[in-house]
Formats: C-alpha cells, structure tokens, sequence
C-alpha cells in the first residue's frame, strides 16, 4: 500500500482543514486506517482511526468534538476533516494503514506498517 498525505497548510486559530490521504498498491479496504501527528520537539502521537468498514472511530482526547475521521472505500480515500484548529494543532500529519485486518484500530504507532510521507499542518495564534 502507498499511501499519499495533502491538505495541509497555514490556517489562523479557529479555521478548519481537511486533510486527505489516498491509498493505492494492494488492498486498502480491509485495513484500518489512522492519523498520527509530530509536533515540534515532540514525539509522534495518535489523533484519529477509522475501521476498515468506517464504522468504527477513535480520536485522542485532545481532538475529540473538533477533528472527523472519514473514509470512502471506492476512491481510497481517508479524511481527516479538522475544526476549531488551535496553535497546539501544530505538526506534520501522517495518514497510516494498520497491519492487522482484525477489526480493530489500534492508537500505537507500532500496529501501523505503511505511512504516508506527511503533511504540515501550521496553526496561528
């Protein structure tokens, strides 16, 4: 699977992006799906995931209410639609294909086997 990260940019506090990460090579509709992020000085971190079928979600903390997490299997295509952005928002975001096609989604980085090469995402004050 290669996956391919767009839709970052320079936005002010309290605008909105929607990231995009498209998906080709082998299967994708099986896997799940995630966002991760890497901010300035700090470690990479789970945002978002979605389940192969799109079904099932799961955000961090801190972006739960403010970040959707979506898919469309027939353009393999996940989305990561994200509202009331905060400078702390800032990162390189990363769109990842899990390894196991249980079900599940997974918030560790270590489930996770195809990244995309990421996109910047800078939020003003």
């Amino acid at each position: 699977v290669q996956l391919q990260a767009f839709g970052g940019g320079l936005v002010q506090a309290g605008g909105s992006l929607r990231l995009s990460c498209a998906a080709s090579g082998r299967t994708f509709t099986n896997k799940a799906m995630g966002w991760f992020r890497q901010g300035p000085g700090k470690e990479r971190e789970f945002v978002a995931g979605i389940s192969w079928s799109g079904v099932g979600t799961a955000y961090t903390d801190s972006v739960k209410g403010r970040f959707t997490i979506s898919r469309d299997n027939d353009k393999n295509t996940v989305y990561l639609q994200m509202d009331s952005l905060k400078p702390e928002d800032t990162a390189v975001y990363y769109c990842a294909a899990q390894r196991v096609t249980d079900g599940s989604i997974s918030s560790s980085s270590r489930n996770y086997n195809y990244w995309g090469q990421g996109t910047l995402v800078t939020v003003s004050s």
